[in-house]
């Protein structure tokens, strides 16, 4: 089946070969089910006025205005989203746990240099943020989708992490949330992002201090 360039959960997914992304998954029950209801409701009433003008031919502006909305009500949602998975403690499968934490950074480590090129990662006990940027195509040709890439990582780790606890299931949430950085400045920032969380989350207070932070970006 085709690849589509863009595809959507709750938030929207935008997945072209070739790009750089700052990508955040989390344990299946890291953050409560109705703690984010508010947002994730606003979001789709909002996608849904947006499909449905576009259909009626509505002024472009209107639609440029439910586009800008969107675009505020999601970073809103992922604010709070970040907000709660650092307060949150004691998590039922801790991925900072030395074992864990190994299986993470190898799967994470796969594909580098055939299909994408590491920049940054850092496993917190409850979710992982990754910054990495996608070949055009792998060595066969074929181009490198962004969907692929996270369904391979999330499988392989779940089956480790779930063998290694043992334990059975779901082990991560169906959801990614995943930003395409369109510049230096913004590949910068998501860099310092990560590596900063376990400091924010009050885990450290240098970077470099914990077992699951790697940076390979020269410029910070």
């Amino acid at each position: 089946m085709e690849k589509k360039e863009a595809y959507r959960h709750i938030l929207p997914h935008f997945q072209k070969p070739g790009q750089a992304y700052f990508v955040t998954w989390l344990l299946k029950d890291a953050i409560p089910a109705k703690s984010l209801v508010r947002y994730t409701l606003q979001l789709k009433i909002i996608n849904s006025q947006i499909d449905l003008f576009k259909t009626q031919t509505a002024d472009q502006s209107v639609i440029d205005n439910l586009k800008i909305e969107y675009n505020l009500v999601r970073k809103k949602y992922i604010k709070a989203f970040h907000d709660q998975l650092d307060n949150a403690r004691n998590p039922y499968i801790d991925l900072s746990r030395q074992e864990n934490t190994q299986i993470i950074i190898q799967t994470l480590q796969y594909w580098e240099g055939e299909k994408l090129k590491n920049i940054a990662f850092s496993i917190m006990p409850n979710h992982v943020h990754w910054v990495f940027e996608l070949f055009k195509t792998d060595k066969n040709g074929k181009p490198v989708f962004l969907q692929d890439i996270l369904q391979s990582v999330k499988r392989f780790s779940a089956h480790k992490i779930n063998k290694s606890e043992c334990r059975q299931g779901a082990l991560w949430q169906k959801e990614s949330f995943d930003t395409t950085l369109r510049d230096e400045n913004h590949m910068y920032y998501a860099v310092r992002y990560t590596l900063n969380n376990p400091i924010k989350a009050g885990l450290v207070s240098e970077w470099s201090n914990w077992p699951g932070t790697w940076n390979g970006y020269t410029d910070l």
